[in-house]
């Protein structure tokens, strides 16, 4: 990892208390280089006092913004701090930071502008369920179809991008489930995107917001924004 680079790591966290401090003690560990900051969506458990408590760099959200609005706040707080680099992980442990350097070298070589950590490549580790890897194997198709950009992981948070987008994101992000829709932003605006092969981790505990009817919700409405998108993009062109 290029010691040079200005990095941060962006944890957006809703209610992660039980899972939060593992997480950054895990980056404290493995990317002592790094620094970090947990965008704090509105939670309604002791996050906020166990971010004080063991000295965690925080920003607090008086009410809850949906995971686009975090990470956005997130991207804000690096481009106002002129970071050359910023790294997405969730708050709920299953991003393993000890691939880090893997996920960053094709941003560090100038390959990418956005490097995105796949487990569908080796497929080691947490594949998460049959239902949910046939929505998100839809999502890639569908995105594919529209782009001609084949990502297999197209709803991973692990990700990292550098200082265009950067800028860019902090500008407008994606506001309800943006992982896909970011990568379709992404393209429209002519960014390089590499897959770099990590295992993840089921969550440590706690569950997703994304399950019964909000799992018909978010392919209705991800697949509807991925079309219009690329009509947009279109018309644009």
């Amino acid at each position: 990892m290029d010691n040079r680079l200005k990095i941060l790591i962006i944890i957006p966290a809703y209610n992660e208390a039980a899972n939060l401090l593992q997480v950054v003690e895990n980056i404290r560990r493995h990317c002592p280089q790094c620094d970090h900051l947990v965008v704090d969506d509105g939670s309604t458990d002791d996050t906020a006092a166990l971010c004080a408590r063991h000295g965690i760099c925080a920003v607090h959200l008086p009410i809850n913004l949906g995971i686009g609005g975090a990470v956005q706040t997130g991207y804000r707080y690096a481009f106002k701090n002129h970071y050359d680099i910023a790294v997405q992980i969730d708050g709920d442990g299953q991003h393993d930071v000890s691939y880090l350097p893997d996920l960053l070298q094709p941003l560090i070589d100038q390959e990418a502008d956005i490097a995105i950590g796949s487990r569908f490549i080796n497929k080691e580790g947490f594949q998460s369920s049959p239902l949910r890897r046939m929505g998100i194997h839809f999502l890639s198709f569908l995105i594919r179809l529209c782009t001609g950009v084949h990502i297999y992981d197209v709803t991973s948070g692990f990700r990292a991008v550098n200082r265009r987008f950067i800028r860019l994101y902090a500008g407008q992000y994606p506001v309800d489930y943006p992982e896909p829709e970011a990568i379709i932003a992404a393209v429209m605006q002519q960014g390089a995107i590499r897959e770099v092969p990590v295992v993840m981790r089921e969550r440590g505990s706690g569950s997703s917001s994304i399950r019964g009817l909000k799992s018909a919700y978010y392919m209705i409405k991800v697949s509807l924004s991925i079309l219009i998108c690329r009509i947009t993009f279109g018309i644009r062109r």
